[in-house]
């Protein structure tokens, strides 16, 4: 499982040009290289000379759609060039299960992508490492530079990480209403929440709004990567360790161990939760493929959108 601290890890503080997630962007990049005719055409959808009209935006904030696409893995970098995900697929493509980011379901899944993998550096430090409950920019910045020196990571300045750490509270505490239009999509999920001006929270809680459906995803992807030869799973792991559902969704325990007490219908009866002799931990009696706990998932948003309609 590949941390902050593996050997070769390279870390990312830029390429989001400081814009924050918006509203529209992912279903554009989508559309944009899902109508090219291959993943090598499709690197050019955000290069060429059509990019600015295409996307209706300026060039540094066709820079920034391409790289939250890719951060929320609704498109990925391939040998090739750049393809649309399963992800994207799923949510955009045909027989859409949410063309216009309208639930709550489809933000959740996209900041799993986003923190969940460490890919973006600060994102994922700050929900998977970080062990405060308050914290300031500068408290966070500091910690990182601390971690760039300790790994030897070259070229990471100051002020680089300060832009990315911006961006990152811009893209969680921004939203609808805001004084900024257009801001962060993810800001609906109210995970970072601000104290005053200077300070802010992870709002570890209860997620109400987080779909069992997209949990039991994220705990087998989390699963596979963590332990995949193991047939059990500590509580402990499924809380708080790094890349885990416990800690990208700020979870409380209360809330943890009711989703894990479902698990067992929720899975069809491939995890079972148990509490034996004191012992907290998930039983897998078996493991899927990937693209069968795909095809459950798009399974469960469309009942649950189903049942919201009806």
């Amino acid at each position: 499982m590949l941390t902050l601290k593996s050997d070769g890890y390279r870390p990312t503080f830029s390429g989001h040009e400081t814009f924050p997630l918006r509203y529209g962007w992912l279903q554009k990049a989508y559309r944009a290289v899902d109508e090219t005719t291959s993943a090598k055409y499709a690197v050019h959808v955000f290069r060429d000379p059509d990019s600015i009209a295409r996307f209706g935006v300026g060039r540094n904030m066709v820079g920034a759609i391409r790289y939250w696409a890719t951060a929320a893995g609704v498109l990925e970098e391939t040998k090739d060039g750049l393809e649309a995900t399963w992800l994207g697929d799923m949510l955009f493509g045909n027989d859409a299960t949410d063309p216009f980011l309208e639930e709550d379901a489809s933000l959740w899944l996209l900041h799993w992508h986003i923190v969940s993998r460490p890919r973006l550096t600060s994102a994922y430090w700050l929900f998977n490492e970080y062990r405060g409950g308050s914290f300031t920019r500068k408290e966070v910045e500091e910690h990182l530079l601390k971690l760039a020196d300790e790994r030897g990571w070259s070229r990471v300045a100051s002020t680089t990480v300060d832009r990315d750490l911006q961006c990152l509270l811009r893209s969680y505490i921004g939203g609808r209403g805001s004084s900024e239009a257009g801001e962060s999509i993810l800001a609906e999920l109210g995970l970072i929440q601000p104290m005053d001006k200077a300070r802010s929270r992870l709002a570890r809680g209860r997620k109400p709004y987080l779909p069992d459906a997209v949990f039991l995803y994220c705990l087998n992807v989390f699963w596979d990567d963590f332990a995949r030869n193991q047939s059990t799973m500590s509580f402990e792991n499924v809380a708080y360790a790094p890349g885990s559902p416990g800690r990208a969704f700020l979870l409380d325990e209360d809330d943890l161990v009711g989703r894990l007490e479902r698990l067992e219908r929720a899975s069809d009866g491939s995890m079972v939760w148990s509490e034996t002799a004191g012992l907290r931990q998930i039983i897998r009696q078996k493991s899927r493929k990937i693209k069968t706990e795909r095809r459950r998932l798009r399974e469960g948003l469309q009942s649950s959108r189903q049942q919201v309609a009806a």
